[in-house]
């Protein structure tokens, strides 16, 4: 996981995209691939105010990020992080996609807590499921990114499975990993299959079993990171049944919309 591609922008989320992003290339050894977007304004309906309009906004726009550029090219400077300045104009999901081709994984936020745009729990949500590269979705108030302990979410599904895989550069780093398995009639394959799988990587988890109760795989899953204190979660997108009934519902949505802590997340149709 050497290639982090990062979503730059003028946004509530940024800094916290760009810190998680120095952190994971110090751990890792990464290069960062920044890519700063010039979102295409939106002119719908009332809002639509002509050629010489959209002409304005768009200008402002790219005015913002470029004294934005300036700003990070100077903290860059200082980093000890490899990098590199990419620039895109478009729409969020669509240009991280396009640049995505040779990205080990793509730094984004989850639903950002006071703003609502940009959208980033969709930006996130058609990430997963079209670029084919896992993401890692950080909530906005992140300062750093703990990457000691981590909590993986199983269901046995090959998306679950997928996400298990990416993140073993990851879990490799864990001086504790724990996997939990909610006990119901969703799971595909048992726990103990993960876990051997990552001790082939020298990685030796807690296998976790919780029963299924009244509360749904979300609020449980929310508990244990509360309760544990876990650095972030790994789980699989829009998998299967409990762990991701619809096409950005389910649990993935709750958590690109409440976790507390960064969300690592594959996705395998």
């Amino acid at each position: 996981m050497k290639n982090i591609l990062l979503l730059v922008h003028d946004d509530a989320g940024q800094e916290a995209r760009f810190q998680a992003a120095l952190d994971l290339g110090r751990a890792l050894e990464g290069h960062l691939v920044c890519l700063d977007v010039t979102i295409l304004p939106a002119l719908v309906g009332a809002d639509y105010v002509g050629d010489a309009g959209f002409s304005m906004l768009l200008k402002d726009e790219r005015d913002r990020e470029a004294t934005n550029r300036t700003k990070l090219e100077g903290r860059l400077a200082h980093e000890d992080v490899p990098w590199e300045w990419k620039e895109a104009t478009g729409t969020l999901a669509p240009c991280l996609s396009d640049a995505a081709e040779l990205a080990d994984v793509i730094v984004v936020n989850r639903q950002l807590d006071d703003f609502p745009l940009p959208d980033m729990r969709t930006v996130a949500g058609e990430l997963v499921v079209g670029s084919g590269k896992p993401i890692l979705a950080v909530p906005d108030c992140l300062k750093r990114l703990d990457l000691d302990t981590a909590l993986v979410a199983w269901d046995g599904s090959p998306s679950s499975a997928a996400a298990l895989r990416a993140a073993v550069p990851l879990l490799r780093l864990a001086t504790r990993v724990t996997i939990v398995e909610i006990e119901d009639d969703s799971i595909q394959a048992p726990a103990e299959e993960a876990a051997t799988y990552l001790s082939r990587h020298d990685i030796h988890p807690e296998i976790r079993r919780l029963p299924a109760g009244d509360k749904g795989a979300a609020e449980m899953i929310l508990g244990q990171l509360a309760d544990d204190g876990f650095g972030y979660l790994v789980m699989g997108g829009f998998g299967h049944r409990r762990f991701a009934e619809a096409l950005f519902g389910g649990v993935t949505r709750a958590m690109l919309t409440k976790c507390p802590v960064p969300v690592f997340l594959a996705h395998e149709g």
